[in-house]
C-alpha cells in the first residue's frame, strides 16, 4: 500500500499519526488497516474513515475512542472536501493527557486538514 500523504502531529503529549489513502475497494481500506496495526502495535487508537464513490459508501470508524470523537470527525473533513476514493487513518499514541471530548474532535479534524494542504 502506498499512502498518499503521511504527518505528525503532537496535541498535549499524544501523537497522531495521519495517512491518506487513495482507494477503490473496502478490501484495500481492510489490508492498509492490518498493515498499520503491523507497524503501530503499541498504538492506542487507529481511528479512520472512507469515502468510496462507486458503490457508494461512507464508513467512520472510532476504534475506542468516545463515539463520535474521531471518526466522525474525519468523515466530516472528507465531506467537506467533497473527495472520493480515499481513506483517512490516523493513528494515535496515548500522552497521558486526556484531551476530552471537543479536544478530540478538533485534533482528529486537524490532522485530517492537514494531509490535504
Amino acid at each position: 500500500m502506498n499512502f498518499t500523504k503521511n504527518i505528525e502531529i503532537i496535541e498535549k503529549k499524544s501523537k497522531f499519526y495521519g495517512y491518506l489513502l487513495q482507494c477503490s475497494t473496502e478490501q484495500e481500506i481492510k489490508e492498509c488497516l492490518t498493515l498499520l496495526k503491523k507497524e503501530h502495535k503499541k498504538a492506542t487508537h487507529i481511528c479512520w474513515a472512507c469515502r468510496l464513490k462507486n458503490p457508494f459508501c461512507e464508513k467512520a470508524v472510532d476504534d475506542g475512542e468516545p463515539s463520535g470523537t474521531a471518526g466522525r470527525p474525519i468523515l466530516s473533513v472528507l465531506q467537506k472536501k467533497n473527495v472520493e476514493n480515499v481513506c483517512v487513518f490516523v493513528v494515535r499514541y496515548f500522552g497521558g493527557v486526556k484531551l476530552g471530548a471537543g479536544g478530540l474532535v478538533r485534533i482528529y479534524a486537524k490532522v485530517t486538514s492537514e494531509l490535504f494542504k
